[in-house]
């Protein structure tokens, strides 16, 4: 398990610089695997380096694709894969480990087409939006996967969302309730992006992963 301070979706890409000891051991374990990969969860309170870290118990497994050697960490690229549960935290020795319940992956209904279509328009305006106001992680033109669930749970992605909501929708349950939810907190955070803007003392940014 590697928490952070970002949470992964299905279909998102991460890209991640590993340098700590016992991450540096949990790849080295991982990558004699047939399809190499490990959980990732957000962290609830504490910092990513050190250890100590509380943490949410839902996550995404990132299915490594990518190893880059650097000076002193090695980087890799993952994909998100299924989501997962935890159903217990075991002891970090030496990097953190957890037994797990895979969730459902959501199921695709070509009714929900319309919208799947209304929700790309909503966070593609939000995001040119919101890109008048702040810096975003993400292009308003950023493509999309053809798959229909993966598309719905990049629109998560690429929502200039906070953690918290980011995490709420990590737990849905259908391909409608993730869209509707996307939809109604991405014009919530536009709102945020403008008053953020007007308020010189806001000075939260957003940080993500990498490029799609």
């Amino acid at each position: 398990m590697f928490p952070l301070g970002t949470v992964l979706f299905p279909s998102m890409p991460a890209v991640l610089r590993i340098f700590e000891e016992r991450y540096l051991q949990m790849l080295a374990s991982v990558l004699q695997e047939e399809e190499p990969g490990f959980g990732i969860v957000l962290i609830e309170r504490g910092v990513e380096v050190g250890g100590g870290e509380q943490r949410f118990d839902v996550g995404t497994f990132a299915r490594i694709t990518e190893l880059l050697q650097g000076d002193g960490f090695v980087g890799l690229v993952a994909e998100g894969a299924q989501r997962f549960e935890v159903e217990r935290w075991l002891e970090d020795a030496p990097y953190p480990r957890a037994e797990v319940r895979i969730l459902p992956a959501l199921a695709w209904d070509e009714a929900l087409r319309p919208l799947l279509e209304e929700t790309h328009r909503v966070v593609r305006r939000v995001l040119a939006q919101a890109s008048e106001f702040a810096e975003q992680r993400w292009s308003p033109d950023v493509e999309l996967v053809e798959d229909p669930v993966g598309a719905a749970w990049q629109l998560a992605g690429i929502a200039p969302l906070g953690e918290l909501d980011q995490v709420g929708l990590l737990r849905a349950t259908s391909v409608e309730g993730l869209l509707t939810d996307v939809q109604r907190l991405a014009i919530e955070a536009l709102e945020t992006i403008r008053v953020s803007a007007i308020d010189p003392s806001d000075e939260d940014g957003l940080d993500g992963f990498g490029e799609l």
